[in-house]
């Protein structure tokens, strides 16, 4: 499934239509509950002007888990840069936070 994320992040990040697509992307984050997590990751998206739209988060026994719905019609990267960020924020907090287009799981169900 990286591969399609991939090509679909390059789709959206070049050509007219990607102004058309939607812009909304979903982070999951997933790992042990430690302080500071929430504020590391919108830490991550504020700074690259990504605006939260929804988040659920909760806690498992000891794990926490949270997913996101963002907007990054303004951002400042591409979605591919985005990711590879979180990614960086998430191995230095110790947690696994990954970034998809929502379309990724709109096309799921197509198949």
């Amino acid at each position: 499934m990286e591969q399609a994320e991939k090509e679909l992040a390059q789709e959206l990040s070049c050509g007219e239509n990607a102004a058309k697509e939607s812009q909304r992307v979903v982070v999951t984050v997933v790992g042990q509950d430690q302080i500071g997590i929430i504020a590391a990751v919108s830490g991550v998206l504020a700074q690259h002007q990504v605006n939260i739209l929804d988040i659920s988060q909760t806690i498992l026994q000891e794990f926490f888990t949270m997913i996101m719905i963002v907007d990054i019609s303004l951002a400042t990267v591409s979605l591919q840069e985005l990711q590879q960020l979180l990614k960086e924020k998430g191995q230095e907090i110790g947690m696994e936070i990954r970034a998809q287009h929502e379309d990724i799981f709109k096309y799921m169900h197509r198949i």
